[in-house]
C-alpha cells in the first residue's frame, strides 16, 4: 500500500468558516484512504493571516505571530478530524513522532503546524521524508507552479514538470515571514531535493481534483520529480 502525504492549504479547506470544504474533503479523503495510507497536513489560510496581521499591529514579533498561526492550523485540522469521524485518528498530531505513532492505528493522520518559521508545506515535506512517503501532494489555490504569480501576472507560464533543483530556482527569491502565502516554500523545496520524494501541485479548491488525481491519475498540475515514472494512480 502506497503512502501519500497531502499538504492541504487552509485557503482551500476553510476559505471561510461560513463556507468551507471540510465535509467534501472528508468524503474524498475517506475514499482515498481505502486505497493507500494517508497523512494530511492542514494550513491556516486566511484566518491564520488575519490573526498574524492583528499580532503585528500589536507589535508582536514574528516568532510569536507564527505561534498564533500554528494554533489556527490545528483548529482547522481539528475540524477535519471531526468530519472524518472514525476514519481518522481522534487527535491532531503536534509533531512528527506523534504522526508516526498515530498511523499505527491504521487511520488517517491529520496535523497542522509544528514550529515557528516553518510553513505547513515544510511540515508536509519533512513528514513525507519521515514516513518514507511515495508521494507528496500539495493541494493549493492554483493549478500548479508558475513562472510568476498567475494572480498578479497574466503572462505567467505554468510548468507541467520540474526537477527539485528547478523548483528551488523558482522559489528561492521568496521571503519567508509569518503567514507567508507562496505556492511552495524554499525549506520544503530543499527537503524534497534531499529526499527525492515526488511532488504533485494541483488546484485544491475543488476536492474532486484530489480524488481524480490519486484514483485515476487525471490531473492538471505540476509534477516535481527527477524520476521518469510518477506514482499515480494508486
Amino acid at each position: 500500500m502506497k503512502t501519500i502525504v497531502i499538504s492541504l492549504g487552509g485557503s482551500v479547506l476553510v476559505p471561510s468558516l461560513e463556507s468551507n470544504n471540510v465535509s467534501k474533503y472528508a468524503s474524498v479523503l475517506k475514499t482515498i484512504a481505502e486505497k493507500c495510507r494517508i497523512f494530511v497536513v492542514v494550513g491556516g489560510g486566511g484566518e491564520a493571516r488575519r490573526y498574524i496581521g492583528a499580532a503585528r499591529q500589536l507589535g508582536i514579533n514574528e516568532a510569536a505571530s507564527d505561534e498564533l498561526g500554528i494554533l489556527v492550523t490545528r483548529m482547522n485540522a481539528r475540524l477535519l478530524v471531526g468530519a472524518l469521524g472514525t476514519a481518522a485518528y481522534p487527535r491532531v498530531a503536534e509533531n512528527y513522532t506523534e504522526a508516526k505513532e498515530f498511523a499505527e492505528a491504521g487511520k488517517i493522520v491529520v496535523m497542522g503546524g509544528v514550529t515557528p518559521a516553518q510553513t505547513t508545506d515544510a511540515v508536509s515535506a519533512v513528514l513525507a521524508e519521515s514516513v518514507c512517503a511515495d508521494l507528496l501532494i500539495n493541494a493549493t489555490s492554483v493549478n500548479g507552479i508558475y513562472s510568476v504569480d498567475p494572480r498578479k501576472d497574466t503572462d505567467a507560464v505554468r510548468y507541467e514538470r520540474l526537477t527539485p533543483l528547478q523548483l528551488l530556482e523558482i522559489i528561492s527569491g521568496c521571503r519567508l515571514n509569518a503567514g507567508s502565502n507562496i505556492v511552495f516554500d524554499i525549506v520544503a523545496g530543499k527537503v524534497l531535493e534531499r529526499c527525492r520524494i515526488p511532488l504533485l501541485v494541483l488546484d485544491g479548491r475543488d476536492p474532486e481534483n484530489l480524488y481524480r488525481a490519486v484514483i485515476f491519475g487525471d490531473f492538471i498540475g505540476t509534477v516535481v520529480s527527477d524520476e521518469g515514472i510518477f506514482p499515480l494512480p494508486v
